[in-house]
């Protein structure tokens, strides 16, 4: 099994290639036309208030005058969203790492958009591997968390990929192609503006295990082509299209030197400012 994956990992983009043939889509625009954004989702860290408090101060210490022109957003638990906001202040938007497409009522521990709203925040996670897994979140679902963000004037992180076992049988393009449609499915050409894709490879988050920058492209490529096919080719030439999976200071630098690739949600990196300082300072080549 190790040597199955090592090759996949690091051998040629030819790995996609049967899910990729039919793409014939080609951007007509390159990551200068796309503004770049780097985000980092802390999951279920710190675990205190201090904590938060003391990596959000140092992340945004390394955003300046000389970093790339980017967004930069970070997704954090909840409890720490306001908190956040007042530390890092204008330098980098503080954003949810998830929502509950209900608008009020019976839901125990549930956060509504509005909530969500009326504190200050404009972004949220929806789909995130960890939620489809553990949590049961499904297409329809995650469909109507991107709905309920849309209609209260928000923007969403709508996340997609393929497992392990998807990857090793060559469906990432198919499993892509698929979250995709139902993932975005009443949305209006108008407010893809409030849209950003992520693609996570589950089987690279937080494994260290990371794409080739080859083969995210190919993805990315194909994800571009599946929005073609879903509105028109403006609508996917405009789509910020991120890379996440054990994105690091190593591998940065290549992944967003790739055309298709618009910027990247970082998990544990995020957690580390020293690091994330240095995606956040990412160098094209």
């Amino acid at each position: 099994m190790k040597l199955a994956i090592a090759s996949l990992l690091f051998g040629s983009s030819a790995a996609f290639s049967p899910a990729l043939s039919g793409n014939k889509f080609t951007s007509s625009t390159q990551l200068s036309a796309r503004k770049p954004f780097i985000t980092g989702n802390w999951k279920l860290n710190p675990q205190t208030k201090d904590e938060a408090l003391e990596l959000a101060g140092a992340i945004a210490a390394s955003v300046n005058e000389e970093s790339p022109e980017a967004d930069v957003a970070l997704f954090v638990p909840y409890v720490f969203i306001e908190s956040v906001m007042d530390k890092v202040g204008d330098w980098i938007n503080i954003g949810a790492e998830g929502v509950c497409p209900e608008g009020g009522g019976a839901y125990t521990g549930a956060i509504s958009a509005p909530m969500l709203k009326s504190v200050g925040v404009q972004w949220a996670l929806a789909g995130h591997s960890e939620r489809r897994v553990i949590y049961g979140e499904t297409d329809d679902y995650i469909n109507s968390q991107c709905l309920k963000l849309i209609d209260q004037g928000m923007s969403v992180m709508l996340c997609i990929g393929e497992s392990l076992a998807e990857f090793e049988q060559d469906l990432a393009g198919s499993v892509c192609a698929v979250q995709l449609k139902k993932g975005l499915k009443g949305i209006a050409k108008e407010d893809l503006d409030k849209v950003a894709i992520a693609y996570e490879p589950v089987w690279a988050i937080g494994t260290g295990k990371v794409a080739t920058p080859e083969i995210a492209q190919n993805v990315h490529a194909t994800c571009r082509a599946i929005i073609a096919d879903m509105y028109d080719e403006e609508a996917a030439d405009g789509m910020r299209i991120l890379y996440g999976g054990s994105v690091t200071p190593e591998s940065v630098d290549d992944l967003m030197s790739q055309p298709d690739i618009d910027g990247a949600l970082v998990g544990g990196a995020s957690l580390d400012a020293e690091k994330f300082g240095r995606i956040i300072n990412f160098k094209t080549l």
